[in-house]
């Protein structure tokens, strides 16, 4: 039975990411390449991508990188709607994880790496607690990446797993570069200590070039 693990990466396009968004384009093409020419990885990986800005639009369907031709763009467009990401992510996952088990995969717990540089202009928790509710079995493991002028608290509250903020070290594009190379390295590392017996362990660095690690604040 084929094994899969699914990454996503959730990233913001509002107007204010108007002087990086080449950056992290050549980031996410660079990940194509590397994902992509790993028969090894991309074969026990799949990979997709959603922008968000007022709202939220599947750029790359969950796909195995070794058959995608070109890597989707991401585009500067209008505000920011957290809600519109969480709400098309947990839509999205629930027809992906259905789909890959019809096609007869041994499916494991989705990956999402979110990323954004602002406040959200629209209410979003309600739709955060619905993708993280704890009774939805594949509710995603979720690394939050936050830069700008986003907020330090809320980052560290949307990652379930880890979550960084940008501390200056670095120019924005530079991060976001890095913040490309963290998740590469995390679907590479995944991927390649996936286990025939059906071990599998999320690999995140613990420390990433130009950003913070957050801890969530216990209440």
């Amino acid at each position: 039975m084929e094994q899969v693990l699914p990454f996503y990466v959730v990233c913001d396009e509002s107007y204010s990411m108007a002087n990086v968004i080449d950056d992290l384009n050549n980031g996410l093409r660079e990940l194509h390449a590397a994902v992509g020419s790993d028969p090894v990885v991309a074969d026990k990986t799949r990979f997709g991508v959603i922008g968000f800005s007022d709202d939220a639009e599947v750029l790359l369907e969950l796909s195995d990188l070794s058959e995608v031709t070109q890597m989707a763009g991401l585009a500067v467009k209008g505000g920011t709607n957290f809600g519109a990401a969480f709400k098309l992510l947990r839509d999205t996952i629930d027809a992906d994880v259905a789909q890959l088990k019809n096609d007869g995969c041994r499916v494991y717990r989705p990956a999402a790496f979110f990323l954004s540089d602002g406040q959200p202009n629209y209410e979003w928790k309600d739709d955060y607690d619905r993708l993280t509710d704890p009774a939805w079995k594949p509710r995603p493991n979720i690394v939050a990446f936050g830069f700008g002028s986003v907020d330090e608290a809320t980052i560290a509250s949307i990652g379930t797993f880890k979550s960084f903020i940008a501390n200056g070290t670095l120019s924005p594009g530079k991060a976001l570069h890095e913040f490309a190379s963290a998740l590469t390295k995390s679907i590479v590392q995944s991927g390649t200590n996936m286990t025939d017996d059906g071990k599998v362990e999320l690999q995140v660095p613990n420390e990433v070039p130009g950003f913070t690690r957050l801890e969530a604040d216990e209440l």
